[in-house]
């Protein structure tokens, strides 16, 4: 029961302010929404209020803004192909987009109630590099190695870039004094490249704020990453997930507390906006690739040419998330629990 409570508010979540950024953008670019629908299937509850209808449907496993003459020909002067390319393409990018600052503000949540890990040194673990070179608890990080260091992330990124057993310098400023400290980093239980420090935690709003773009950026670095092993064939089906074990994911988050459940929302909620850029036939990226080659050519793309290609693209990617799902459930042994 958890769970389904769990999934379904992240879901519901990630996809309503997905929706809304194509709505918002429309309404603003002067486009007319016939419908704005939470959820797939028979709807539960509609209201009109203007010339749009709101609908919330019956499976929250989707979501979709119905725009006049996007699909259809229409000679409404507000219809989605009568406005300018530029807006049209700032209209199918905006689910992204507020993709993004859905996880922006779930990152800066989490961060403000775990606070933000400053360059302050709070503890230096018994027996650890950091101890046995003088390194004390107050110190303050300037700069590994030379470089100078801004925040807890970029300590964390230094460490973990190093080879163990290999000599780094740490600069520290103590009582407004520089010191330099030669060490030699280990490998921690977690496999992890350590020295051995626990920084100081700040609770504060701007910072919160702050950290909850690093760790969308950082979210985003992930993606591309992946995105490279993809094509140096460096990937499988194996290391991707579906929506069983999405919903697997998010139960087990959920047994954890609320904070971690929004970490995973934050997430779900970059690679959803990051997935939906790629310019794969069916997603919003290629929907903007193909207004930009109209924006090229003066002209738009057969309609019945472009449509043929996203079809095409819908069965691959329902074909993929078949197999996906296969393995998720094999992985997971869902139908042996």
């Amino acid at each position: 029961m958890v769970t389904a409570i769990a999934a379904i508010f992240v879901f519901l979540m990630v996809i309503l302010f997905h929706e809304f950024g194509h709505f918002i953008v429309a309404k603003t670019v002067g486009i007319k929404v016939n419908e704005f629908s939470i959820g797939m299937g028979p709807k539960i509850f509609q209201k009109e209020k203007g010339e749009t209808k709101y609908s919330i449907r019956v499976l929250p496993i989707g979501g979709y803004v119905s725009m006049e003459g996007e699909d259809e020909n229409s000679n409404d002067p507000r219809s989605f192909n009568r406005v300018p390319v530029l807006s049209r393409i700032a209209v199918i990018a905006a689910g992204a987009m507020m993709n993004f600052i859905l996880a922006i503000i779930v990152f800066s949540i989490v961060a403000f109630n775990l606070g933000v890990p400053t360059t302050t040194i709070k503890d230096v673990q018994q027996d650890s590099p950091a101890e046995s070179v003088g390194i004390q608890r107050g110190d303050t990080i300037l700069s590994i190695n030379d470089d100078q260091i801004d925040d807890w992330d970029s300590i964390v990124e230094k460490i973990n870039g190093s080879e163990p057993n290999k000599e780094m310098k740490v600069t520290v400023l103590r009582n407004e004094e520089k010191i330099d400290y030669f060490l030699q980093p280990k490998i921690g239980d977690d496999n992890r490249i350590v020295i051995g420090i626990v920084p100081v935690s700040r609770k504060s709003f701007l910072l919160s704020i702050g950290n909850g773009f690093e760790q969308t950026w950082s979210m985003l670095k992930l993606m591309f990453d992946f995105l490279k092993m993809a094509f140096r064939g460096e990937v499988s089906t194996k290391d991707l997930s579906g929506p069983v074990g999405v919903i697997y994911t998010i139960g087990e988050a959920a047994k954890y507390g609320v904070i971690n459940l929004l970490y995973l929302m934050g997430f779900i909620s970059v690679n959803l906006g990051f997935f939906n850029l790629l310019p794969l036939p069916a997603l919003d990226g290629s929907r903007i690739v193909f207004l930009v080659i109209e924006m090229i050519r003066g002209k738009a793309v057969n309609p019945e040419k472009e449509g043929f290609i996203h079809f095409i693209g819908f069965v691959l990617l329902i074909l993929l998330m078949l197999t996906v799902t296969y393995s998720d459930i094999i992985r997971f042994n869902i139908f042996r629990r």
